[in-house]
């Protein structure tokens, strides 16, 4: 028999049952591919991550919702700092995580107890035409902008209230050619607000998205003129970030609480 312990943190929240929930499950070697998407998809989370370590503050992560792999993923990358950090001792202060496609992301704490500071290479989105498909998935709103970035459609709405409010086609959605849609507008009380869709993935709507935000950042860091930021993701759940545009860099700031520790038994791990 083969376990492997897994935690389940709330992502991008101080309050269990808010934020992201993500599952963490630090491994000695990545199990074969199949595996590791077999027990994503039993967990049944937007995404579980999956930890090697290489060294004091370094490890090997990989994500992946209950139906594929992603490139990128911040929430859960929230989570395993979390844990790392909670189970890592007093000297462990600043974790580098490798990545297969989005490069090196960093985490360490955040100046407020309890929080953590993660930082992503900026995905610079590119403007794009709106579509007959992009405003079918709307349920036929017509945006005032459409932005591109690697991996998501970005339409900007008019006002907080028509992102709230929004009930998108996810049928039209999964069919966008890319990971998914992402709603956004001026906030009322933060800078800008947001929802994310990734029926494609499994997930009709995310509750926070880290990595949507690598993209949302440096788009409102234009369009507000300000390199600093806060942002509230609008789903159920809910969640708040702390967004930093640093050159070439994206810094996002949150918290995250363990809501529970067991073990995955297994007979084997290939």
């Amino acid at each position: 028999m083969h376990n492997l312990p897994l935690y389940q943190v709330d992502a991008f929240t101080d309050q269990l049952f808010g934020g992201n929930p993500a599952a963490v499950v630090p491994v000695p070697d990545f199990p074969a591919d199949h595996l590791m998407q077999s027990i994503a998809a039993e967990n049944n989370l937007s995404e579980t991550a999956f930890v090697v370590i290489r060294g004091k503050g370094k490890f090997d992560i990989r994500w992946f919702t209950p139906t594929q792999e992603v490139r990128l993923c911040g929430h859960a990358t929230l989570a395993a700092a979390h844990v790392l950090f909670k189970s890592g001792g007093k000297d462990l202060d600043k974790l580098r995580f490798r990545t297969t496609s989005a490069g090196t992301i960093t985490v360490v704490p955040g100046e407020a107890a309890g929080a953590y500071r993660l930082t992503f290479p900026a995905d610079v989105p590119e403007k794009v035409k709106s579509s007959k498909k992009v405003r079918g998935a709307l349920a036929g709103l017509k945006p005032r902008e459409v932005y591109r970035g690697t991996d998501d459609l970005v339409a900007v709405l008019q006002d907080e209230e028509q992102v709230r409010s929004l009930a998108p086609n996810f049928h039209i959605v999964a069919q966008l050619k890319r990971r998914g849609l992402i709603v956004t507008a001026p906030g009322r009380e933060v800078d800008f607000v947001s929802r994310c869709f990734y029926p494609a993935y499994g997930i009709d709507e995310d509750p926070v998205t880290g990595s949507a935000h690598t993209v949302l950042t440096p788009l409102w860091a234009e369009k507000l003129r300000k390199k600093s930021l806060t942002a509230r993701q609008l789903s159920t759940r809910g969640g708040t970030l702390r967004c930093e545009l640093r050159g070439k860099k994206v810094r996002l700031t949150g918290r995250a609480v363990t809501y529970l520790s067991g073990q995955i038994l297994l007979d084997r791990l290939d």
